[in-house]
C-alpha cells in the first residue's frame, strides 16, 4: 500500500466541515495530523467546540487547536446561523464534552507540524483562510514542505454572499490573496463544483442504512442542513461543499479540474472577495491554481458511503 498522505484540516464546523472530517479521519489513504479552527460559519468558540464534539463522538484521536477569531485585515463577516443554526452544528445531540483542546494556537500547530514532518503535508482549509495565510507569512519555511493546499472556497461564476464573492474567500480576502499567491499548488473547490454535490432526501435515506456512528452522525447532520437549505435557498438538497476537498484527495478521478490563473479581488469594491478565475486563459499570467469544474456525483456519494462504514458499529 502506498504511504498515507499527511493532511491538516483547517475548518469552521459547520455541517459540511463535519462531514469532511468524517471522510478524512478513517480513510486508509490519508493521515489526519490535526484539526485547526477558524471563525467562519460561527464564532471561534462555537466552531472549536463543534470540532471537539465531532472528534469525541467518532473517537477521532487527533489534536484540535483553536485559531484566529477574526480576519487578518478587515472586520469579519456575520456568522451563518441561517444554515448552520445557533451552535454552528445544530441537529445532532452530543454527550457531555470531555475531549480537551490542544493548548497550541492553530498557527503555531500548522507551522510546527509541517516543519517537523518527515513528509510533505497537504493543507485542507474548508473555512476562511486566515490561519493558513498567517502561518505562511509568519514562517515562510513551511512553503517548501506544503505538498498542496486543497481548499473549499471561491467560484468562477457567481458568489453566495455577494453576486461576486463566495463566503470563505469574502470572509478574509486578504488571507486568500496570500494563499493563492504563495507559490504552492492550490486546488480550489468552488461553488460551481460543490453545488453539484447536492444531498437530496434519497441520499440521507441511503446513508441511514449505514449502521455506524459515522452513518448516524451524517444523517443527524443532514436532516437539519437540508431543512435549512430548503428554507433559506429553496433547494431540495443542500450542497455538501467541504467534503469535496477530501473526496478529491481520496480519489482525484471523482472530478475534473482545470489549471488556470486565479486572482483574488481585494479592492474593497463591489467585487471584493471574488475569485477571478481565468478559465479561458485570456492572460499570460502564470497558472497558480487548479479549479474543480465537474463532479462525478455517483462516485462522490460512493466515497461518502464507503467512509461512513469505517466507523464503529451501532
Amino acid at each position: 500500500m502506498d504511504k498515507r498522505r499527511k493532511i491538516i484540516i483547517d475548518c469552521d464546523p459547520g455541517h459540511d466541515d463535519a462531514v469532511a472530517i468524517m471522510l478524512a479521519a478513517r480513510n486508509p489513504k490519508l493521515e489526519l495530523l490535526g484539526i485547526t479552527t477558524v471563525r467562519g460559519n460561527q464564532t471561534l468558540e462555537k466552531v472549536t467546540r463543534n470540532a471537539l464534539n465531532i472528534c469525541q463522538y467518532l473517537n477521532i484521536d487527533v489534536p484540535v487547536c483553536k485559531g484566529l477569531a477574526d480576519a487578518i485585515v478587515r472586520p469579519s463577516l456575520p456568522t451563518e446561523e441561517r444554515v448552520h443554526g445557533d451552535s454552528g452544528l445544530d441537529g445532532p445531540i452530543f454527550p457531555p464534552l470531555t475531549k480537551e483542546l490542544d493548548s497550541r494556537h492553530a498557527v503555531d500547530f500548522i507551522i510546527e507540524t509541517v516543519l517537523n514532518s518527515d513528509d510533505n503535508v497537504t493543507l485542507v482549509p474548508t473555512g476562511p483562510l486566515s490561519n493558513i495565510a498567517m502561518a505562511i507569512k509568519r514562517e515562510p519555511r513551511i512553503l517548501e514542505k506544503i505538498d498542496e493546499i486543497v481548499l473549499m472556497g471561491g467560484s468562477y461564476q457567481h458568489g453566495n454572499v455577494t453576486p461576486a464573492a463566495e463566503f470563505n474567500i469574502m470572509a478574509d480576502a486578504e488571507a486568500a490573496y496570500v494563499v493563492f499567491h504563495c507559490g504552492r499548488p492550490v486546488v480550489m473547490m468552488g461553488l460551481d463544483l460543490t453545488r453539484q454535490a447536492l444531498c437530496y432526501p434519497e441520499i440521507v435515506e441511503r446513508m441511514s442504512h449505514v449502521k455506524t456512528t459515522g452513518g448516524k452522525l451524517f444523517v443527524d447532520l443532514m436532516k437539519f442542513f437540508c431543512m435549512t437549505q430548503k428554507r433559506t435557498f429553496g433547494w431540495e438538497g443542500g450542497p455538501l461543499h467541504d467534503p469535496t476537498t477530501i473526496a478529491y484527495l481520496i480519489d482525484p478521478t471523482c472530478m475534473e479540474v482545470k489549471e488556470m490563473y486565479t486572482e483574488i479581488d481585494i479592492s474593497g469594491g463591489c467585487s471584493h472577495g471574488r475569485t477571478n478565475c481565468d478559465v479561458f486563459h485570456l492572460s499570460d499570467k502564470p497558472m497558480n491554481s487548479k479549479v474543480a469544474m465537474k463532479l462525478d456525483v455517483e462516485k462522490f456519494w460512493d466515497i461518502v458511503e464507503d467512509n461512513l462504514k469505517r466507523y464503529d458499529s451501532l
